[in-house]
């Protein structure tokens, strides 16, 4: 049975079960024919309220701070894998308790920080962030092997035999990529640090595979994965943002008002593109709404303005089939993965609920923030 939207309040992100169990049933397939693990990266989605269902399908999770870290471990109810381009010296004690793996940036992070490890007598396994320099990407916002990349070590500045204590590499270097950018990327990194795989006990291959786009060749990437493995004899790692929630929720919003000046019509929403959408501004990418189009000429067609006050708090002229009117809901899909990690409060403005669509046709409301949220935020 479709979502009926006219039992959501907005503005609400809103996931649906089903999907993001369709998504995790083919990760886990993923996961088993190829021999490897996948873990959740946080920094794509952190909804909490969705781990219980995670948890069935996956058995961990990356972190990039300590507060994702302790997600993980109170949450996920297991220790995190954890990189961080840089850590800050009065958390990393606690930043131990919640981590199995810890990952460093630079050789310079790990020697500061091994001694601690290895006093507190933790079984945390540490990694080297490396640099392959090699970048499908073409956005240097998402790109971290763009040149001079501040992400990772570069094979020159490596030795021939690692410090003792690291265990792994690990690199990420793509952004909602298919197979064959992986492969490649397998490619340089094996070129360039081949030579230190004997030394280590496992390879965490990052973010960025997308393997749950209609369209993703699974069956390459767990060939690439398979080969991979059978040439080296590593536990292999990877940790999709995207891929874990891509295409299972939206942001359901109302139209307020409707303002016309010079002959552009604005749809004004209940909702913020730079406070609740920030990604489609600084990417940018323009967001599908459905039941819209690119302007066609002849049908109703309207910019969509947010409700906070910074001028570029809109989206470009959509079109309708037919004209917008004040109470209408406009569905934003594919609002679940990033965006919703990367909301904030600017303006004031009310942050949108986050509510979960059940298998069952129920609609449960998850969390419903308020004045004391944006007031906490601040000082």
């Amino acid at each position: 049975m479709p979502v009926d939207f006219q039992k959501v309040a907005t503005p609400c992100f809103l996931l649906e079960e089903s999907l993001l169990r369709r998504n995790l049933r083919l990760i886990k397939d993923v996961q088993e024919k190829a021999g490897v693990s996948i873990i959740l990266a946080f920094k794509g989605f952190a909804m909490w309220s969705s781990f219980p269902i995670v948890r069935e399908y996956l058995s961990g999770a990356t972190a990039s701070s300590l507060y994702e870290a302790r997600l993980c471990y109170e949450e996920m109810g297991v220790p995190s894998h954890t990189y961080a381009p840089v850590y800050l010296p009065d958390e990393f004690a606690e930043l131990m308790t919640y981590s199995s793996h810890i990952t460093f940036n630079s050789l310079r992070q790990f020697e500061q920080y091994y001694p601690q490890i290895q006093a507190s007598g933790r079984p945390i396994s540490c990694g080297l962030r490396v640099n392959p320099e090699y970048a499908e990407v073409e956005i240097d916002l998402y790109n971290p092997c763009a040149p001079g990349s501040r992400l990772g070590e570069v094979a020159d500045n490596l030795p021939e035999q690692l410090p003792t204590g690291i265990e792994g590499l690990h690199f990420h270097n793509l952004c909602e990529s298919p197979a064959s950018a992986l492969e490649a990327t397998l490619e340089a990194f094996e070129v360039r640090f081949g030579y230190l795989l004997p030394q280590l006990k496992w390879v965490n291959m990052g973010g960025g595979h997308l393997m749950t786009r209609a369209g993703y060749d699974t069956d390459r990437l767990i060939r690439v994965l398979r080969d991979f493995r059978a040439r080296h004899d590593l536990q292999v790692i990877l940790e999709p943002g995207s891929a874990i929630a891509w295409q299972t929720g939206t942001l359901v919003t109302t139209v307020l008002d409707i303002v016309e000046n010079h002959g552009i019509k604005t749809a004004m929403i209940d909702a913020s593109f730079t406070a609740h959408m920030p990604d489609t501004l600084e990417m940018p990418y323009r967001p599908v709404i459905r039941g819209a189009n690119d302007p066609v000429a002849g049908q109703p067609t309207y910019r969509i303005g947010g409700m906070s006050c910074l001028a570029g708090d809109y989206m470009a002229e959509y079109s309708f089939p037919q004209a917008l009117e004040i109470g209408d809901r406009l569905i934003f899909e594919d609002m679940i993965h990033y965006t919703m990690v990367k909301t904030t409060m600017f303006n004031g403005v009310r942050h949108p609920d986050i509510a979960i669509w059940r298998e069952n046709d129920t609609l449960e409301v998850v969390r419903r923030f308020g004045y004391e949220d944006f007031k906490n935020r601040l000082s």
